[in-house]
């Protein structure tokens, strides 16, 4: 099996459940579903004590458009077949790398610090060397963040260095 699926165009000769992106679209649209089940185990909020919205709604919306957007990746790769990569790149690596600095920072410093520091060092990884365009990055993710999050879904924030000056 392993002979056939290494040669150049056998991949299209398999059936669809055998194909990488069947694969991978799969189990990403498993886990959705089975969170997606678990929400609606969540409790429903009196609407005197209700903030915005429901605290289920949001990871109902989330999980649904995570499907939708799997969906859509599936069908683009059957239109489309991925390239096989031997290695992956660096900036692969360094993303998954952000993503633990992001947790140390939002956990002892601010959440909206380590929004700015993501969205800088991942838009640097992934090629965008102009600062101007790192800094403009690193302002306006976090504020349209901010917006939606507290205005639109009416959620706090945990306390830190940036929200503490906003809500005092």
């Amino acid at each position: 099996m392993k002979n056939v699926q290494k040669q150049k165009r056998a991949n299209k000769s398999l059936p669809f459940f055998f194909r990488d992106e069947f694969k991978v679209s799969f189990v990403i649209i498993f886990i959705s579903v089975a969170l997606l089940i678990t929400t609606f185990t969540f409790d429903i909020v009196p609407p005197i004590l209700n903030r915005g919205i429901q605290p289920a709604t949001f990871p109902k919306a989330l999980l649904v458009l995570i499907i939708v957007m799997t969906l859509l990746i599936y069908y683009l790769a059957t239109k489309n077949p991925w390239k096989v990569q031997k290695k992956l790149p660096k900036s692969f690596y360094f993303t998954l790398s952000s993503f633990v600095i992001f947790l140390i920072i939002s956990k002892t410093l601010d959440f909206f610090l380590a929004i700015s520091v993501l969205s800088i060092f991942v838009s640097y990884c992934w090629g965008e060397k102009r600062i101007f365009y790192l800094l403009l990055v690193g302002i306006i993710f976090p504020v349209i963040v901010f917006i939606f999050f507290e205005t639109i879904l009416g959620l706090r924030f945990p306390p830190g260095i940036i929200t503490n000056i906003y809500y005092s």
